[in-house]
C-alpha cells in the first residue's frame, strides 16, 4: 500500500498516523495519507513564512516563469494524476472526467503567467507623485474539496505563486492522494517551503483558519464550514476568499427547441456526477414547454452509462463519499413523498460496493420540497413548472445561496434582460457552469465573499500599498 507524506519545507514528512483513502467506485483502498498534527501545521507555517522573505522579492519576470513552470509539470505527469483523481474521487478518467480535470489544471496554470500588477500613477506632476501598488500578503492558507481536488488546488495556488506569496495547502480527506502528489511535483521546481501540504481532517483547517502565522484564507467548500472558517479567521483579522455552495436554477423560457437544449441541460446539472458547486440544481421550465423538456431530458439521460471511473465508456462515476451518498438518497426520496413523479431513477443500487446512484430526473416539485431548496450535490435535478415569468424570478432567488444561475431562450437580449435579474455571481444563457480563467467568479449571499480567477481574483492576493511623495 502506497503511503503519501506531507510535504514541509520541500520535504517528505511522515506522520505517526496514516489514513486510508478509499475507491468510492469499489471501496478499495487506493492509497494512504499521513495525518498531520498542529505542530507540522506549525512547521509548514515556518517553512512558508521562511520561503516568502525571499519569493516575496522576485521580479515579475521569475514569478512568471515559475507559473509556466507549474504548468509544465503538471502536463508531464498529466496522465499519472489523472488516474489518482479518478481513484479517489470516482470520476471516469475521459470526457468531463479526470483528464479534463488535469487539463484544466495546464490551462490555469499557463494563464497565471499572463496576469499582470502593474503599479498604478495616480498622480505624477510638478505638485507630487502617487504610485499604488499590490504587494502579496504571506502566507496563504488553501483548504480544497473533494469534488474538483487537483483543479481547486490549482484555482488556489496559481494566484499566490504569481503575486509572490507562499502558501499551505489542505486537501479533503477524501481526496487527498491527488494533491499531495501534485505539491511534490511543484515542489521539485519552485524554491524550498513555497508550497506546502498538510493533511487530516476539519481540526487542521480549523487551526489553519486561527493560526497568527497564516495571512489569508482561500476556501471551497460548504456554506456551513466556511461559516466556521470565516469565524476562526476573525481572531486575526484575515484576508479570506470563500467560494461556498450553491443551488443554482436554471429558467427554461417557451421559445426553446427542447430537443436542442437537453444535452446542454443535462451536462450543466449532471457534470462530475451533479458534484459541482455551480452545476444546475433547480430547473424551472415554462408550462407551454415543460411536457417537452422533461421528455427530451429524459431520452437523453437514458443514454448515460454510470460506472467504475476506470472502465472505458462510462460517464458519470458514483458519489464520492458514503455522507453526500446518504443525504441524495434521503432527499429523493423526500421529495417522493411529497408527490414529485420520478422520470428516471430515483432508487438507490449500490451494485459492486460503490456508491453508485442512478441518474436521476425528479418533477412536478417545487419551492418548499427540500430536493429544490437544499443543494443536492449529486445526480438529481428536480423540474419546476411554471407561467409566470416575475414568479419565477422570485422563485429562483428565493433561496440563500447565490452562486450561479441560468436562462435558456432564443431571445438573446431578452435572455440577459432576465439574467441579470438574478441574486447570483454568474449568469449564463443557454449554458450553465463553464468558468474561464479570464473571467471573475464567485457567490453573492451564503455562496461566498470575493472572487477567483482574472485580475480580479489575483488582486485578492494582495495588499494595496501607496506610495505618496
Amino acid at each position: 500500500m502506497t503511503k503519501f507524506d506531507l510535504i514541509l519545507g520541500g520535504k517528505k514528512v511522515g506522520a505517526e498516523q496514516y489514513a486510508d483513502v478509499l475507491n468510492p467506485a469499489t471501496n478499495e483502498v487506493v492509497g494512504q495519507a499521513a495525518v498531520a498534527t498542529p505542530e507540522h501545521l506549525d512547521q509548514a507555517v515556518q517553512a512558508a513564512n521562511a520561503a516568502f522573505a525571499t519569493y516575496s522579492r522576485l521580479d515579475d519576470a521569475a514569478l512568471r516563469d515559475n507559473c509556466n513552470k507549474v504548468a509544465d509539470v503538471i502536463e508531464a505527469h498529466a496522465e499519472e494524476l489523472a488516474k489518482l483523481v479518478t481513484l479517489e474521487q470516482g470520476k471516469p478518467l475521459d470526457g468531463l472526467g479526470s483528464r479534463f480535470e488535469v487539463g484544466g489544471a495546464v490551462a490555469w496554470a499557463r494563464h497565471a503567467s499572463s496576469l499582470s500588477l502593474e503599479p498604478e500613477v495616480v498622480q505624477d506632476d510638478n505638485e507630487g507623485r502617487v504610485v499604488v501598488y499590490q504587494k502579496p500578503v504571506g502566507v496563504i492558507g488553501s483548504i480544497t474539496p473533494w469534488n474538483w481536488p487537483l483543479l481547486t488546488a490549482i484555482w488556489h495556488l496559481m494566484p499566490a505563486i504569481r503575486s509572490g506569496n507562499t502558501a499551505i495547502i489542505k486537501p479533503s480527506p477524501y481526496t487527498p492522494l491527488s494533491t499531495l502528489r501534485l505539491i511534490e511535483l511543484i515542489d521539485s521546481v519552485l524554491p524550498d517551503g513555497v508550497v506546502n501540504c498538510v493533511t487530516g481532517g476539519g481540526e487542521i483547517g480549523g487551526a489553519m483558519s486561527r493560526h497568527e502565522g497564516i495571512a489569508k484564507i482561500v476556501f471551497t467548500g460548504s456554506s456551513a464550514t466556511g461559516s466556521k472558517i470565516m469565524s476562526g479567521a476573525s481572531e486575526t483579522i484575515k484576508r479570506l476568499t470563500l467560494e461556498l455552495g450553491g443551488n443554482d436554477a436554471g429558467i427554461v423560457l417557451p421559445d426553446c427547441d427542447a430537443k436542442q437544449i437537453a444535452e446542454g441541460l443535462f451536462w450543466g446539472a449532471f457534470i462530475n456526477n451533479g458534484q459541482t458547486c455551480a452545476a444546475l440544481k433547480r430547473l424551472y421550465v415554462h408550462d407551454a414547454i415543460y411536457d417537452d423538456v422533461c421528455r427530451e431530458l429524459t431520452a437523453f439521460a437514458k443514454g448515460i452509462v454510470v460506472g467504475n471511473g476506470m472502465d472505458a465508456g462510462t460517464h458519470l462515476g458514483p458519489i464520492q463519499n458514503r455522507m453526500q451518498y446518504d443525504k441524495v438518497v434521503e432527499l429523493v426520496e423526500d421529495a417522493k413523498a411529497q408527490g414529485g413523479r420520478v422520470l428516471l431513477g430515483g432508487d438507490a443500487d449500490g451494485a459492486g460496493g460503490g456508491l453508485f446512484y442512478p441518474v436521476t430526473l425528479i418533477a412536478d416539485v417545487a419551492n418548499g420540497v427540500r430536493l429544490v431548496d437544499e443543494e443536492q450535490f449529486g445526480p438529481v435535478l428536480p423540474i419546476i413548472r411554471f407561467s409566470d415569468i416575475d414568479e419565477v424570478i422570485a422563485d429562483a432567488n428565493d433561496n440563500p445561496n447565490g452562486l450561479g444561475g441560468s436562462v435558456w431562450t432564443g431571445d438573446l437580449e431578452y435572455g440577459r434582460s432576465l439574467a441579470r435579474r438574478l441574486e447570483c455571481g454568474t449568469a449564463w444563457i443557454n449554458n450553465h457552469g463553464p468558468v474561464r480563467p479570464d473571467v471573475p467568479f464567485g457567490g453573492v449571499k451564503r455562496s461566498g465573499l470575493g472572487v477567483e480567477f482574472g485580475k480580479w481574483g489575483l488582486s485578492e492576493y494582495t495588499d494595496l500599498q501607496v506610495i505618496n511623495g
